[in-house]
């Protein structure tokens, strides 16, 4: 059916105002809804914010909903993470502790053993040195015995070595309580007090430990030589 022109331009007068009606609802609609609002959302946001933490702290009945569960599950958070760092650090040095144990037990296991092959290297010098130089200069046999002798001193020595075993060299040395011991005191030598005048006995190093100390005589101060002026050693150390 086709409406007249008089009749359409009644039909567009009822649409408008049908939407303007519809855009005041809406317009009233939000000013309710935004009266309504909380005052948190309309708050200044440059205002200095309350903490819900502390808050929950001071009055817990009055703290908001969820707030002291949220902090007693932080409270745990930070302790389980203080256990952890704890258990790492406790890990790490116990895992130290035990590399540092398994190095000196692959290094020092053979203390007792080096301890006893060190009186078959004395006797062996011993042997050595008993033999007058003028039987060797007239006896061939005793000559090859000697070198036989010799060779094996050469031998066990180089055993020594390998093992990690040293001699403490005590040539032109002053007395170190660390490597030496005093066997006895010679004044008037002319030499500083402390000064190795004699090795009675050699000492040993095991791995930079020391395995037996080196015994020695030494010059006594007589009073007539200054002492060194290198720092004196702290014989109690």
């Amino acid at each position: 059916m086709t409406q007249n022109p008089e009749q359409q331009n009644e039909t567009q007068r009822n649409s408008s105002e049908n939407i303007e009606e519809t855009l005041a609802e809406r317009s009233a609609r939000l000013e309710a809804e935004a009266l309504d609002m909380p005052a948190a959302e309309n708050a200044d946001p440059l205002a200095p914010q309350e903490n819900p933490e502390l808050y929950a702290q001071q009055d817990p009945l009055s703290a908001p909903e969820g707030t002291v569960e949220l902090l007693a599950l932080q409270n745990e958070l930070a302790d389980a993470k203080d256990k952890m760092v704890r258990a790492v650090a406790e890990a790490e040095n116990t895992r130290r502790r035990a590399q540092k144990e398994r190095e000196d037990a692959r290094k020092y296991a053979i203390s007792g053993f080096s301890k006893d092959i060190l009186s078959v290297s004395d006797n062996l010098r011993r042997a050595l040195e008993a033999i007058p130089q003028n039987l060797l200069n007239e006896n061939d046999q005793v000559k090859t015995l000697v070198e036989g002798i010799e060779a094996t001193e050469r031998e066990l020595l180089r055993a020594f070595e390998k093992n990690g075993i040293s001699k403490i060299d005590t040539t032109d040395s002053m007395f170190d309580p660390n490597l030496h011991e005093v066997m006895f005191e010679t004044p008037g030598t002319g030499q500083p007090a402390g000064k190795i005048i004699q090795t009675i006995e050699p000492g040993y190093l095991l791995n930079e430990r020391l395995l037996r100390p080196a015994r020695v005589g030494v010059a006594k101060d007589d009073g007539e030589i200054p002492p060194p002026e290198t720092p004196r050693i702290d014989t109690e150390a």
